[in-house]
């Protein structure tokens, strides 16, 4: 497999020096205590599956994982929505900052004010920056996880004042995680896009719909937003067996997949940078978050000891299984630790080990108050 060494985290020291704060030996590891000061209100998240906490629970979808054997190592083994074993980057973000211990989804009817006030995800599985993508899964579009935002300030206004709820915008981190689903799912697997767009051309349809996404949440008073870039797509398990020649024998990624990812994160830097500095005497910012370059030094060498398989899913064969055809009925490995992927998607080892690394290290380089390490 090619190399994909073309980023580097934005501050390797920092990572390096905070590794020492995560030991995964247990799940509870990643709870920690709040070990700083901070002017961090709230977490607010725009996605897909990667950081959908449980919203899709309240949508009539196929794209669910509120069932076994999801949840198998989350608190009290419960299958909350999220599409993982465990927790996922934002919950342990959340929990490292010191806000709550879990970010919940914006569409749980049983949130009070004070879970609304510390932030939500307003995520959805199966959801892109394509619409045509959340069509595809019958989810929650992005520009409808925005309306659900402008609906939570409306909430969160008359609960406690317009001032106040300025401030929690104002003071809070915005995170958008999304696009995978529109190349792996809608450009490469559907016919529909491909006939009237490149590659390239899909590319920057994608990216111009992130940037209309990125303006609208700054003119509702975000400003401290990470977008994070597209993983090396073609490592997913999925898209090994869809697209190898000999998916049981040939489990190598497929360069394809992962090049047109490479290329997406180059030009969305670019679009970042530009933006950061167009509102940066407004106290803008807003920054790229690399998870491409951990993932792929996690599979291809650095941290892949700690790993017995990177190229299955934890769930059945591990060549295809995801959402529903994840189910109780199937076999799950009895040790996710030692998997990168579990049912298609991370482990919770895996987002502890190298995403929300990623995330710390954007807080370190945005200029947030946080300290990292207690000099």
């Amino acid at each position: 497999m090619e190399s994909y060494h073309a980023y580097s985290l934005p501050s390797l020291a920092v990572l390096s020096l905070c590794m020492s704060f995560f030991s995964v030996a247990d799940a509870e590891a990643s709870t920690l205590q709040r070990p700083f000061n901070n002017n961090i209100s709230a977490g607010f998240v725009f996605g897909d599956s990667t950081v959908d906490p449980g919203n899709n629970n309240f949508v009539q979808t196929l794209f669910r994982s509120n069932f076994p054997p999801y949840g198998k190592d989350f608190r009290g083994q419960t299958p909350t929505g999220r599409f993982t074993n465990g927790k996922l980057t934002t919950d342990l973000f959340a929990s490292y900052i010191g806000i709550k211990e879990y970010l919940p989804p914006y569409l749980d009817p049983n949130l009070s004010i004070e879970d609304l006030m510390t932030g939500v995800s307003f995520a959805s599985a199966g959801t892109g920056l394509d619409p045509l993508t959340a069509q595809i899964s019958s989810v929650i579009s992005l520009p409808k996880q925005l309306d659900y935002f402008k609906e939570y300030k409306k909430r969160l206004q008359s609960a406690i004042g317009k001032e106040r709820m300025e401030s929690i915008i104002k003071d809070g981190v915005f995170l958008i995680s999304c696009g995978t689903n529109d190349f792996v799912v809608n450009y490469f697997t559907l016919p529909i896009r491909r006939k009237k767009y490149t590659v390239s051309g899909y590319q920057q349809f994608v990216l111009h719909n992130l940037k209309q996404l990125l303006q609208d949440l700054w003119d509702e008073g975000a400003r401290r937003i990470a977008v994070t870039g597209l993983p090396p797509m073609g490592c997913l398990p999925v898209v090994i067996t869809l697209n190898s020649g000999n998916a049981i024998l040939e489990r190598g990624c497929i360069e394809k997949f992962s090049r047109t990812g490479m290329e997406y994160n180059q030009m969305l830097q670019i679009e970042l940078n530009s933006m950061q500095g167009r509102y940066a005497h407004l106290g803008a910012k807003i920054t790229y978050v690399d998870i491409f370059t951990p993932l792929v030094d996690m599979i291809q060498g650095l941290g892949k000891h700690e790993f017995d398989e990177v190229s299955h899913g934890c769930c059945g064969s591990g060549f295809l299984e995801a959402g529903f055809l994840c189910n109780p009925e199937s076999f799950v490995c009895f040790d996710a630790s030692i998997w990168f992927f579990r049912f298609n998607y991370p482990t919770e080892k895996t987002y502890t080990k190298f995403l929300w690394l990623a995330v710390l290290s954007w807080i370190t380089d945005s200029g947030t108050d946080i300290l990292l390490i207690d000099q």
